[in-house]
């Protein structure tokens, strides 16, 4: 066994990361994500360390907040019905009202960069913009 997981409580102890047992954890574990994720060039640590955090926030998410398929598309529709919103109010998070209407149509994919900004705006995990039908 190699040095470095020769003590894997002492690492946890340490502050590598373990399984995640709240949402507070998650959201932190979703914001040290997106910080890695945003970079143009990760490293092979950084990668490893993107592959390891989506792991354990899959994880808790798949046990905590179970979310029905649905594509991108009807999810943000929902989002924006249950705030009370309209196109107009996210044009910001998705650069243009043209850009709404054509991922509310299902003319264009929300991008990575769409996704961090709804989730952010709507308080909701990255997870439930990608569809699995």
């Amino acid at each position: 066994m190699s040095t470095t997981l020769a003590n894997p409580a002492r690492m946890i102890r340490l502050g590598a990361p373990h399984l995640i047992r709240s949402d507070k954890e998650l959201a932190a574990y979703s914001k040290a994500l997106f910080e890695l994720t945003a970079k143009s060039a990760p490293t092979a640590y950084e990668d490893e360390a993107i592959a390891l955090l989506t792991l354990l926030i899959d994880q808790y998410e798949s046990q905590h907040h179970v979310v029905p398929d649905a594509e991108p598309a009807e999810v943000l529709r929902f989002l924006l019905d249950q705030n009370g919103l309209t196109q107009r109010d996210i044009a910001n998070e998705l650069g243009s009202e043209t850009t709404v209407s054509l991922i509310l149509s299902g003319r264009r994919q929300l991008t990575r960069d769409h996704i961090q900004r709804l989730s952010r705006r709507f308080h909701v995990p990255p997870s439930v913009f990608f569809s699995e039908i």
